[in-house]
């Protein structure tokens, strides 16, 4: 991502009233979808909104609550046909002034995963990037496109299939089915 993205509009928490919310409505131009398409990995993006509030919690923090609707464009992972698909989720992020920093390489994940530190400025259209990263398909596929048992191998070398496979025979006896080394007939 770059440092200072065409889709960001940062809110500096010094400039936020302690006691009142602030509505926003992300609208990006063509250019921002562009540039965000480009930040998230996706061919496109199409009908993008983002609309929530951010809300004094306490003293000194902040929760951001927003939807966010989007069409994205990305490739299929087989066919690399463009797959459409249409992402409408809530986003919370809570950013709190005392978050708790790990005391070490291996300290345990917190269970409040919308908890952010506090800094100088709440940005909803970084927010939108991450939110939108997150929930994007991983292995998108165009329609009635699927994966065969398709076995590579180098010309004169054995494929690999069941028959070299350990636990194979395993999982066929504990799914009842005779197999090959079950010793059943």
């Amino acid at each position: 991502m770059v440092d200072n993205p065409s889709y960001a509009r940062p809110l500096r928490v010094a400039d936020l009233a302690a006691r009142s919310v602030v509505a926003f409505d992300l609208v990006l131009d063509p250019a921002e979808l562009a540039d965000l398409a480009a930040d998230v990995g996706a061919d496109a993006l199409r009908k993008l909104r983002f609309r929530g509030t951010l809300a004094p919690k306490g003293r000194q923090d902040w929760i951001l609550a927003a939807d966010m609707g989007v069409t994205v464009v990305q490739p299929c992972v087989v066919t690399l046909a463009p797959v459409t698909t249409r992402i409408d989720e809530a986003v919370t992020r809570s950013f709190l002034a005392d978050m708790p920093q790990p005391a070490d390489a291996e300290a345990k994940i917190p269970e409040d995963d919308t908890a952010e530190p506090l800094g100088p400025v709440i940005d909803p259209g970084l927010v939108l990037a991450e939110a939108l990263t997150l929930a994007l398909p991983l292995y998108p596929r165009a329609s009635g496109v699927a994966f065969d048992d398709t076995i590579f191998t180098t010309e004169g070398a054995e494929a690999l299939d069941d028959k070299i496979r350990p636990f194979a025979a395993l999982r066929e006896k504990l799914a009842g089915k005779p197999g090959k080394d079950s010793g059943t007939p």
